[in-house]
C-alpha cells in the first residue's frame, strides 16, 4: 500500500472544528488581562503566556502528527516550514513565512501574516515589554520539544541540531 501523501495545512483546517474568531481572540485577550492583573510585572506575565503555550505545544503535536499525515522532516529548514505552512494553518487558519535563515541554518524567524490573536488589542501604557502573543512561542517550543529538538522561541525561534537531552 503507498504511504499517505501529506495533507496541506488548508485541507486539514477545512476538516477540524472551528471556534468563532472574535470569540477566540477575545477569550484570550481575557486570560492576558487577566494574568495582568494577577501578577502585575509584565515579565512574569511573558513568563506565564510562554508556559501556558508550552503546555498546550506538548500535547498539540500528538494532534498534529496525527491529522496531518507529515512524515519526518528532513532537515531543519523543512521542520521550520511545515510548522509556518502546516501547524499555524492547521491551528489558527493562518499562513506564516519563514525568513531570516542564518548561514548555519540552525535559526529562523516565523512571522504570521495575519495574526488572529492581536485583533481588538490596545494595551495601556503600563504594559510596554509585554509579549503579547508569547503564548504561540511557548506552542513552537513545547511542539519541538517533544519532536526531541531543543528550541528556545521568543521573537525569533531557534532550533538547534541534535536531540534535547533533558
Amino acid at each position: 500500500m503507498p504511504p499517505v501523501a501529506p495533507r496541506s495545512g488548508d485541507s486539514i483546517f477545512a476538516n477540524l472544528e472551528h471556534m468563532n474568531a472574535e470569540l477566540f481572540t477575545l477569550t484570550y485577550g481575557a486570560i492576558v488581562r487577566q494574568l495582568i492583573t494577577d501578577l502585575e510585572e509584565v515579565d512574569e506575565v511573558n513568563k506565564q503566556l510562554d508556559q501556558m503555550g508550552y503546555n498546550i505545544g506538548v500535547r498539540l503535536i500528538d494532534e498534529f502528527l496525527a491529522k496531518s499525515n507529515i512524515s519526518r522532516c528532513v532537515d531543519f529548514k523543512e521542520t521550520a516550514e511545515v510548522i509556518a505552512k502546516v501547524g499555524f494553518k492547521m491551528f489558527l487558519g493562518v499562513t506564516a513565512s519563514v525568513i531570516n535563515w542564518d548561514a548555519d541554518g540552525t535559526s529562523c524567524s516565523i512571522v504570521l501574516e495575519d495574526n488572529p490573536l492581536v485583533d481588538f488589542v490596545e494595551l495601556p501604557d503600563n504594559c510596554q515589554g509585554l509579549h503579547y502573543c508569547n503564548i504561540l512561542s511557548g506552542v513552537v517550543r513545547g511542539a519541538l520539544e517533544m519532536m526531541h529538538l531543543a528550541a528556545v522561541a521568543g521573537h525569533k525561534i531557534e532550533i538547534k541540531r541534535g536531540f534535547n537531552e533533558d
